[in-house]
């Protein structure tokens, strides 16, 4: 396993074998994302895309609490003092989560006890949700007098629906995972002591599959999401054709014939 050098402790990059894991490390405030947590996650995606032998990233939390519990509120004083440090703090903030939406890679949030907040706004961000029992997800801005960023808003009503999606904001109150998983905010929800082993079995079938498939998927999906008008057609009909001329399609193909696994590289 190799660990990635970072500019702040709060945050843990490492690579183990096709797994990327990026962790939330403040453990103390149950994973609140403070300044320089945000400022790292750009950094860690670009290095966990470089490196072919990566297929998919995990998000954690460090612990046993908790995946993010929203924002570190300490910071606020500060972030929040002035129209300019607000803004300057909404940047990083919205340059981090768009990052891990727009991530070349599939991307999974283990989510194990609580996701508030800004927890949630990372978390579907992310492809896939996979939660342990004990997951408390909870959308909390009616609580401290904040607007929730218009596109993470659509991202909630897009995976919950328009209905759902009120009753989270409007009680703010904290959903169970088998809440979240009947609504679709969840993928799966697993007993709390498999998470990790039910997340590195997901991983594990994902990196044996065809790597520009899963990207053509991956971003074909974002376009389809997108309204009509503004979607790029041109950009989905060059991933499709570019399957089609892979030499990973020579490869599925021979192993298919020859009965055996076949051993995709993304070319």
């Amino acid at each position: 396993m190799a660990t990635l050098s970072l500019a702040t402790e709060r945050m843990i990059a490492e690579i183990d074998g096709a797994i990327g894991w990026m962790i939330f490390n403040n453990p103390e405030r149950r994973n609140a994302v403070s300044l320089d947590m945000w400022q790292a996650i750009p950094q860690i995606l670009d290095r966990f895309e470089s490196d072919p032998a990566v297929r998919v990233i995990v998000l954690k939390g460090a612990g046993e609490k908790a995946f993010v519990a929203g924002l570190d509120i300490s910071q606020f004083a500060d972030r929040f003092s002035s129209p300019e440090a607000n803004a300057e703090f909404s940047a990083t903030t919205t340059r981090a989560n768009d990052r891990i939406l727009t991530s070349s890679k599939p991307t999974i949030a283990m989510i194990r006890g609580f996701c508030i907040g800004g927890g949630v706004q990372i978390a579907t961000n992310c492809d896939l949700r996979i939660a342990s029992e004990n997951g408390r997800l909870a959308l909390t801005p009616a609580k401290l007098g904040l607007a929730y960023p218009v596109r993470a808003l659509k991202r909630v009503v897009d995976l919950v629906g328009p209905a759902n999606a009120k009753e989270m904001f409007f009680t703010a109150r904290q959903f169970s995972a088998a809440e979240a998983h009947a609504m679709g905010l969840v993928n799966r929800v697993v007993a709390d002591g498999e998470l990790e082993s039910a997340v590195r079995a997901i991983c594990a079938t994902i990196a044996e599959n065809a790597p520009l498939s899963i990207k053509a998927v991956k971003e074909i999906v974002a376009e389809l999401v997108k309204p009509s008008a503004e979607m790029d057609a041109a950009r989905c009909e060059a991933l499709v054709k570019a399957c089609f001329g892979s030499a990973d399609l020579e490869e599925g193909r021979r192993a298919f014939l020859e009965k055996r696994k076949p051993a995709f590289a993304g070319r």
